[in-house]
C-alpha cells in the first residue's frame, strides 16, 4: 500500500473513532501527532487509556479556533479530520454550537493546509448527508437530504472541503462512514445503550423508534477504511463511502443483542428518544463500492464479532455509563 507522508495529524484524537484511528496508524507505524480538545483538567478523551499514548505527540487546542488549528497542523503530511459535534439530538438544542465546530472548524483544517500547501486532506463526513434513502443501496451520488442541524452542518462540511478541491486544487477526500459501533461509543448510540441497560439488570429496554434500518461496521473497520482512503490517490476530490452493504432495523439489532447476551427483556419506546417525525432517517444501506474498487480495503469484522468485542468492553466499563439516564 502507498506510504502515507508524516506526521499524521488526526484531529478529534480523543473521541471514539479518533482514538482507534490513532491506535490503527501507530499499529502501522506511523508517527501521529493527536489534536485533542483543550481542557483545564488536561485530559486526552480516551487516549487517557490507550495503550500508545507514549507513542504519540498530543497538542490539545480547539478545532474553532485556527492558531491552535494551524500550528497543530505545522509540518505534517498528512491531516485526518474528524473533530466534530455529532450528537443528533443536542443538534436540536444548538444548531450554532454545530455550525461553529462542524463548519468552521473544517475552514480551519482546510485554509491551513491550503496555506501550508499540506498534501493530503481527509474530511471525515457521515451517511446522516444523504437523509432517507431515496434509493438502495446509497452510493455517493444519492442526493444530500438533511433531516437534523447536525447533518446539515456535515453537508456544508464536506461541500466547502470540496469547493477547496476545485477552487485551490486542494487535494482534499471525504471519507463518509455509515453507522460506526464498537469500544468507547457515547451513550448517545443505541448500541451502547442497549447493551448497558441490559447489563444493568433492567428487563424493560428504552428505546427510540425501533422501525429504521442502520448499515452498521465496526470501529476497527471504519478507522481502516479512512486510511485506505487517504492511501489513495483515486479518493481526491469526491466522497468515499465506508460501509457493510447491509442494514438491519433497530427492533432487530435490539433483539440480536439481547439473544447474544442472553438476556430476558422487552423493548419499550420512550417519548423523548424518538426524532421528531421529518427529522428521523428511516433507511440508510450503504453501497461501498468505491471503497473496494479504489482501495484494497475489506471490513475484517461481522456484526456478530463485533458486537460480541463491544459487549465485553462495556461489562468490563460499566462504571463509565449511567443506563438509567437519557443523553443527548
Amino acid at each position: 500500500m502507498p506510504q502515507l507522508s508524516t506526521p499524521i495529524l488526526v484531529t478529534g484524537a480523543g473521541g471514539f473513532i479518533g482514538s482507534h484511528l490513532v491506535e490503527c496508524c501507530v499499529e502501522r507505524g506511523l508517527s501521529v501527532r493527536a489534536f485533542v480538545h483543550y481542557n483545564a483538567e488536561g485530559r486526552w478523551g480516551w487516549l487517557d487509556r490507550s495503550p500508545v499514548k507514549k507513542e504519540i505527540e498530543v497538542i490539545a487546542g480547539d478545532i474553532r479556533d485556527y492558531d491552535s488549528v494551524s500550528r497543530a497542523m505545522n509540518g505534517c503530511g498528512t491531516v485526518l479530520h474528524l473533530a466534530a459535534l455529532i450528537g443528533i439530538p443536542y443538534s436540536y438544542v444548538s444548531p450554532l454550537a454545530y455550525i461553529r465546530t462542524n463548519i468552521e472548524g473544517t475552514y480551519n483544517v482546510l485554509e491551513a493546509a491550503r496555506a501550508q500547501d499540506i498534501g493530503n486532506i481527509v474530511v471525515t463526513s457521515t451517511s446522516e448527508t444523504y437523509g432517507s434513502a431515496q434509493r438502495i443501496p446509497i452510493d455517493e451520488e444519492h442526493p444530500a437530504n438533511a433531516q437534523s442541524p447536525y447533518a446539515a452542518t456535515k453537508v456544508a462540511a464536506d461541500n466547502l472541503a470540496l469547493s477547496y478541491h476545485r477552487s485551490f486544487d486542494l487535494p482534499v477526500k471525504i471519507a463518509r462512514p455509515f453507522n460506526t459501533f464498537g469500544p468507547r461509543q457515547s451513550a448517545r448510540a443505541v448500541i451502547p445503550t442497549i447493551i448497558t441497560q441490559i447489563l444493568s439488570g433492567k428487563r424493560a429496554i428504552r428505546l427510540g423508534s425501533l422501525g429504521p434500518t442502520r448499515d452498521l461496521t465496526f470501529v476497527r473497520d471504519t478507522a481502516a477504511g479512512i486510511l485506505a482512503i487517504a492511501e489513495s490517490e483515486k479518493t481526491i476530490g469526491q466522497a468515499t463511502n465506508i460501509g457493510m452493504g447491509f442494514e438491519i432495523s433497530i427492533g432487530a439489532l435490539a433483539q440480536k443483542i439481547a439473544t447474544l447476551m442472553q438476556g430476558d427483556v422487552v423493548f419499550e419506546q420512550e417519548e423523548q428518544r424518538i426524532r421528531p417525525q421529518a427529522s428521523e432517517v428511516d433507511r440508510l444501506h450503504a453501497d461501498a463500492t468505491r471503497l473496494r474498487s479504489s482501495t484494497n480495503w475489506r471490513p475484517a469484522f461481522t456484526l456478530d464479532q463485533g458486537l460480541a468485542l463491544t459487549i465485553e468492553w462495556l461489562k468490563e466499563n460499566q462504571a463509565l455509563y449511567r443506563p438509567e439516564m437519557y443523553s443527548l
